[in-house]
């Protein structure tokens, strides 16, 4: 994710900095699921366990897929919803939960049989006819609608399905999944993912992976779109607006789909030119480009303040300049095909992607990674960077700010001086391919970084992203 108030990219910018369920303390998710009328025998946990987001996410299940149909009015900013999910059962489950944030239910079935269901906050609470077993495979399909409202961060941002004036920009990261459909709001639990997005005829939407078709009938269009790959729910798309469409298929069979506000197409052009290059260089440094689609959505949304990574398609909320390019399409190696286990690791994410645009820029003629870290550690030990370790923020409310990309990637470079070029750019390499389409945590980086290297790393990282406080040399 990149934020660019007044045309300035996050590495530079003040930052998004919580997301607001992040304040909810981990008790009241236990108090969540004791709530209402008991039910015998296991249930699933109200959230995996994230230390930030004690609410993200549930337990007791696994999801496998999510069937999508949605239909979307701009002007009446109305969505009606029908989800289909297909998990697997890790527990014999007599209840469990689902993260949905306003909105109405209007009925849940567990494969197939009506189920009992309510809420409680953000939890969709369902207690099925027939608890599934243990290993079972399961459907739950639960039927919603109204008027879609976003989450918002104490900073102001707006997370999730955000109105535009002329439909929605939608972004999840961190939390804003479910505010436009059920999920298993953790990236610990990826899925494959189809849409089916119903709009006035020329409208457009778009989400993510490959467009399997679109069809127009009594003035509706309905767009399809199938994201094979594994794939986090806060960075599932369902963007609608006027844009302007360009289809192409790259010389490796790379399927691009852009989606372009008409009003910011003319300053996104001469970017949006250069993703193939982006994307084949970034190949050459990270390994091979982990999905079958890819493309932008360039919208006019003024009030929003950030571009986001979402998955083969990243989303900016106007004309993105080309470090914002590079680094949301380095994020598809790092936050989308190698996801977090837990939100803390976000370094793994944001260090990456920031650190992505310094090498790009060091081997596209411009000034070198090493001169953009000694310009970062000029800084004095009062400014912001130094403010906390950025392998663990603290806490929800800091996961977006400075010391997260910068210093996160400041440790990248100290880790490519300790070990040499060609060593590091395996190290990069690895961590994407041995983790593809999984997840990853720091520990496994540093092992990983370790072993490819053979030496005793852990001083350099408990230096560079395990406390806070600038360090005594460079």
């Amino acid at each position: 994710m990149t934020s660019r108030p007044q045309q300035v990219t996050r590495r530079t910018s003040v930052l998004r900095r919580e997301a607001v369920v992040a304040a909810i303390p981990a008790a009241v998710a236990a108090l969540l699921v004791a709530a209402g009328p008991a039910a015998a025998g296991p249930v699933g946990n109200s959230g995996v366990g994230d230390p930030y987001f004690p609410l993200a996410g549930n337990g007791g299940y696994d999801v496998r897929h999510y069937g999508l149909t949605l239909g979307y009015d701009p002007r009446s900013r109305h969505l009606d919803g029908t989800a289909v999910i297909t998990a697997r059962a890790t527990e014999r489950l007599t209840r469990f939960d689902l993260d949905l944030s306003g909105l109405k239910v209007t009925g849940v079935t567990v494969d197939h049989v009506k189920a009992s269901y309510r809420r409680a906050g953000q939890e969709l609470v369902i207690t099925p006819r027939h608890a599934p077993r243990a290993n079972q495979e399961f459907q739950v399909t639960v039927t919603y609608s109204g008027t879609p409202k976003p989450v918002t961060d104490p900073d102001g941002s707006p997370d999730g399905w955000i109105p535009t004036d002329d439909g929605a920009f939608v972004a999840g990261e961190p939390q804003g999944a479910m505010t436009w459909f059920p999920a298993d709001n953790h990236p610990k639990d990826k899925a494959s993912y189809d849409f089916a997005i119903t709009v006035p005829e020329g409208t457009t939407a778009v989400a993510n992976g490959v467009l399997r078709g679109q069809s127009t009938g009594h003035g509706r269009t309905t767009f399809r779109w199938r994201q094979s790959e594994p794939m986090a729910s806060y960075l599932a798309t369902a963007t609608v607006g006027k844009f302007k469409v360009e289809q192409y298929t790259t010389a490796d069979g790379l399927k691009v789909y852009n989606a372009v506000d008409p009003r910011e197409a003319s300053a996104a052009a001469p970017v949006l030119k250069k993703l193939p290059s982006v994307l084949a260089w970034e190949s050459s440094v990270f390994g091979p480009y982990p999905f079958r689609a890819a493309g932008a959505i360039v919208d006019r949304a003024p009030d929003v303040g950030y571009a986001l990574e979402t998955q083969t398609r990243p989303l900016y909320d106007s004309a993105p300049d080309l470090s914002t390019l590079v680094h949301e399409s380095a994020h598809q190696w790092f936050g989308d095909s190698v996801a977090l286990t837990t939100w803390k690791d976000i370094w793994l994410n944001e260090g990456f992607a920031t650190y992505a645009e310094w090498l790009y820029t060091e081997q596209h003629g411009g000034r070198s990674a090493q001169a953009a870290f000694d310009a970062l550690y000029a800084k004095p030990a009062g400014n912001g960077l130094w403010a906390f370790a950025p392998a663990d923020p603290g806490s929800g409310a800091h996961i977006f700010d400075t010391p997260v990309y910068s210093r996160g990637a400041m440790a990248l470079q100290k880790l490519r001086t300790a070990v040499g070029d060609r060593t590091f750019l395996r190290i990069l390499r690895s961590w994407a391919t041995e983790h593809r389409s999984g997840h990853g945590t720091t520990a496994e980086f540093v092992r990983l970084s370790e072993r490819l290297s053979g030496k005793d790393l852990h001083p350099l990282f408990h230096t560079w992203i395990g406390t806070a406080g600038k360090p005594s040399s460079p």
